[in-house]
């Protein structure tokens, strides 16, 4: 597949690591330039692109920046995309340590993914945010394997969440379907499925004993 990845943090360059091992066309790109990714494009083969062109022909578009750069994001970012986009939402809310505060979040209830998507105008997938970068290349496991890992996916779109879930599997990881955006908040930060290194019914369970309230370390 085409796939763009908005941020080459942690999580965005292991990703480009891998998904390149795995035959996939990767475009990557990062708020300082397409001329600062010149060492991940060498060694993956990826290709560096501004964030603008990130998207344009991408069946999978990974966006995987901090939440209070969502909004700084070009107006269109994927209006170049494929048609039935499948867009994965890495993202925290992280209010006291780095964003701020969030008045959508903290007031109307809205989960960090569904923010995201309404920022971006696209509904998203909520996939990897509480996975640890370096599980991405050093965890991934045969179907089958009673050590594979299990990653909770949250999405409105079925379709773009089937999407996701084959690429994860791809990875070497199993996925629990965690429901709607509205159903996220899950796996959110501070949940018992956040940085759970489980399998499936690990991690179904966790899910299942979500609190609802968000814990005070993760409100502004």
């Amino acid at each position: 597949m085409k796939i763009g990845i908005i941020g080459a943090g942690n999580i965005g360059g292991n990703l480009t690591r891998r998904l390149t091992a795995l035959g996939h066309d990767v475009s990557v790109a990062n708020s300082r330039g397409p001329q600062t990714l010149t060492a991940l494009a060498e060694e993956t083969g990826a290709t560096p692109v501004p964030v603008e062109e990130a998207a344009r022909g991408a069946e999978v578009v990974v966006v995987t920046i901090p939440l209070k750069a969502i909004p700084n994001l070009p107006a269109g970012i994927l209006d170049g995309a494929a048609e039935n986009v499948a867009v994965i939402d890495t993202g925290n809310y992280y209010p006291q340590q780095r964003d701020g505060r969030i008045a959508a979040i903290e007031d109307e209830g809205l989960t960090e993914s569904a923010w995201t998507a309404r920022q971006i105008g696209h509904t998203v997938v909520k996939a990897f945010n509480g996975t640890f970068a370096q599980d991405i290349l050093e965890r991934p496991r045969p179907a089958g394997d009673p050590d594979r890992q299990a990653v909770p996916v949250a999405g409105d779109d079925e379709a773009a969440k089937r999407v996701v879930r084959n690429l994860i599997d791809e990875l070497g990881f199993d996925t629990v379907d965690a429901g709607t955006l509205a159903d996220s908040w899950r796996q959110q930060p501070g949940t018992p499925v956040y940085g759970l290194r489980e399998g499936v019914a690990g991690v179904s369970k966790a899910l299942a004993e979500a609190p609802r309230e968000r814990p005070a370390d993760f409100r502004a």
